[in-house]
């Protein structure tokens, strides 16, 4: 049995995250879930809204599922995400984007990776006043960065029958920046002879995934593209509720839903557990469980085809009914 942190977050947070582990471990997988708290709540009482004691935990399993956590607003916080990106150098963003059965969307047969970089470009919050009327924020791209995201995202293709990696950068502006990003894309990429290659700019991206996603296969890019882009990927397959995502380092990795922890349905159980499933999933698939992580997929996409949707996909199942019945179809 693996020991995995659990963040349980706040908002919706405990309620999705105690639908993922019923249906965890209906699945037959046991896991010592190591439960920690963070969120605006624990500031109000801890006086920060990520206490050490949760980036220990995380150390020393390596491993974990977070909820949505809440920052405090006006108090002076940094992100918990951005908090806990830096601190374990997580330095890989990772969102796949798939249609799921019986949810509705202008496309079919989506299947694509957004891999964004996650450590530097205008991320990385240097900013300045020049003069009362000139802000200035610097962007920053570095070649070790650059290479290793490029690495992981041929990497990621290789492991799991990908076809092409396809780079995006606005290289023929920003032809420093965004050029040491391509230069480093191109580096890596002679080491993947069976992986094809492609190279496009941002704007020219976000067009055609709006004509036709199904062109593109792995993305990879800067922080603040990798931002906007995986965002736009969700709409396509039904919006940020559906929508899985994972923080993956050298060391560690967090696996966590895109969406928000929408405290105006807090506690009515009207929430929707499959973004934070699906990335359930895919920590499963990263522990080296796969067969029970095909298990639980299928069980959700069964109960989805079976029109159980909760309110958000326009059904009106609670988040318990809802987990109830992905457990019946386990």
């Amino acid at each position: 049995m693996c020991t995995i942190t659990l963040i349980n977050g706040d908002g919706i947070g405990p309620e999705i995250c105690d639908a993922v582990m019923k249906i965890i471990k209906a699945s037959g997988l046991e896991i010592n879930w190591d439960i920690q708290t963070a969120g605006a709540d624990v500031a109000e009482v801890e006086g920060t809204p990520l206490p050490e004691r949760v980036i220990a935990s995380i150390l020393k399993n390596k491993v974990a599922l977070k909820a949505p956590v809440t920052t405090p607003i006006g108090k002076g916080f940094r992100s918990v995400n951005v908090q806990l990106r830096k601190d374990l150098d997580l330095y890989a963003n990772l969102r796949p984007c798939k249609n799921l059965p019986n949810v509705k969307t202008r496309f079919e047969n989506v299947d694509l990776v957004v891999v964004r970089e996650n450590t530097e470009d205008l991320y990385a919050g240097i900013e300045q006043m020049k003069d009362i009327d000139t802000a200035e924020s610097i962007k920053i791209i570095t070649r070790g960065a650059s290479e290793r995201i490029c690495k992981f995202a041929f990497d990621y293709a290789l492991k799991n029958n990908r076809h092409e990696v396809c780079v995006v950068t606005k290289a023929n502006i920003m032809k420093l920046s965004d050029g040491l990003f391509l230069e480093s894309y191109r580096k890596v990429a002679e080491n993947y002879p069976q992986i094809k290659k492609r190279e496009i700019l941002v704007d020219n991206l976000c067009m055609q995934l709006v004509q036709d996603p199904t062109r593109f296969d792995v993305l990879v890019m800067p922080n603040l593209y990798g931002d906007i882009v995986s965002d736009l990927t969700a709409g396509l397959i039904g919006g940020l509720g559906v929508a899985q995502g994972a923080n993956i380092g050298e060391d560690c990795a967090v696996f966590e839903p895109v969406h928000g922890s929408a405290p105006d349905i807090k506690g009515q159980n009207k929430a929707n557990p499959t973004a934070l499933l699906l990335s359930a999933v895919e920590m499963i698939k990263y522990i080296g469980e796969n067969s029970y992580a095909e298990k639980i997929e299928r069980a959700l996409f069964k109960t989805l085809s079976q029109n159980i949707k909760t309110a958000d996909l326009g059904g009106s199942a609670t988040t318990t009914e809802f987990t109830q019945k992905v457990i019946e179809n386990l």
